[in-house]
């Protein structure tokens, strides 16, 4: 089976994001993910996809009883002696299939309508910088497009609640840092890149500490880390 080809490659992903490709057939997908660049890329595009279309669904909550059911089921609680299950359940089993018909169905129509609802266009990054402490620990990963910066902080990051990290460009020919803006404590911020950053006029990137909004006076206060960037 090709899976370099567009069609396959985006029905294969949006299966595996709604959940619908399963056994066997996921665990080839998920292998394949491992060792494939673009077929990891095309999943994080459907999840970014399929997740912005589910936020502005209306959650619908289940009853108690739902719940309460399938702990049952599972063996996680025993059923009350005094309970009598009721005879009535193909009704609920038909409701299950319709809605699994439902799913199957949604499945079909993604894929009949990939030319027309082909998920975003990731960003193309150019160069990329790995914050590091001094026990070499990763904090923060920077990418770079031709537009923006991309940062996420890493789990090794111990943030100070009084202080914040501000990203700064070092120019090559030795001018004062320029202010890139604030790196995030705790998942991701993406930045507007200015068109000072350019990777052939840039040494290095410098993160440095400082108070709560960021440096007072428009230059580094305490430098704390120095990293390359590194061009892909």
């Amino acid at each position: 089976m090709n899976y370099a080809k567009e069609k396959l490659c985006n029905a294969l992903a949006a299966e595996y994001v709604l959940g619908t490709l399963k056994g066997k057939a996921r665990q080839r997908y998920e292998s394949l993910m491992m060792e494939n660049q673009t077929i990891r890329e095309t999943t994080w595009q459907w999840e970014q996809h399929l997740n912005s279309m589910g936020e502005g669904l209306n959650p619908v909550v289940p009853p108690p009883t739902v719940w309460i059911n399938i702990q049952q089921k599972l063996g996680w609680l025993e059923k009350p002696d005094n309970v009598v299950p009721l005879v009535k359940e193909k009704p609920q089993s038909k409701r299950w299939q319709v809605l699994a018909g439902l799913s199957t169905a949604a499945v079909l129509l993604l894929v009949l309508l990939l030319p027309f609802t082909k998920p975003p266009v990731e960003p193309q990054i150019s160069s990329v910088a790995v914050v590091t402490d001094q026990t070499h620990q990763p904090l923060w990963l920077i990418e770079l497009s031709d537009q923006h910066i991309f940062t996420r902080a890493t789990s090794n990051l111990l943030p100070q609640t009084d202080k914040d990290y501000e990203l700064w460009m070092v120019p090559d020919d030795g001018s004062a840092p320029i202010s890139l803006g604030l790196l995030p404590k705790n998942g991701n911020v993406q930045l507007v890149r200015p068109p000072q950053l350019v990777l052939a006029g840039v040494s290095a990137l410098a993160v440095s500490l400082e108070p709560l909004g960021g440096s007072p006076s428009g230059s580094p206060t305490e430098v704390l880390y120095i990293s390359p960037l590194t061009k892909v």
